[in-house]
């Protein structure tokens, strides 16, 4: 059974998310970098070290949640419905007569 909104537009959203991500990737692991040498600061108290381990642990596990939020919708689209969609554009829409 054909699917009514595009495969295709939802799977380009979904590059374009990831293309984003990975851009901020490398500013997201500057900051852990940052935090790194935050707690490498001496005589820092244990109760800041251990918000800023949080913290640290927070902006990793951050980016693969998204990463994963994004296969997930993926995994959302049904089993070829992208290929499909692609090859009906390429040949063009017929309307349906039902």
């Amino acid at each position: 059974m054909p699917i009514r909104w595009s495969a295709v537009k939802v799977n380009q959203a979904m590059n374009e998310v990831e293309a984003r991500m990975d851009e901020a990737q490398i500013f997201l692991e500057q900051a852990a970098v940052a935090v790194q040498g935050a707690r490498r600061i001496p005589a820092l108290p244990s109760y800041i070290d251990h918000r800023l381990a949080r913290l640290e642990l927070e902006i990793r596990e951050r980016y693969s949640r998204l990463k994963a939020g994004v296969q997930s919708i993926r995994g959302t689209i049904p089993d070829g419905a992208v290929e499909a969609e692609l090859q009906q554009s390429r040949h063009g829409q017929q309307e349906s007569l039902i």
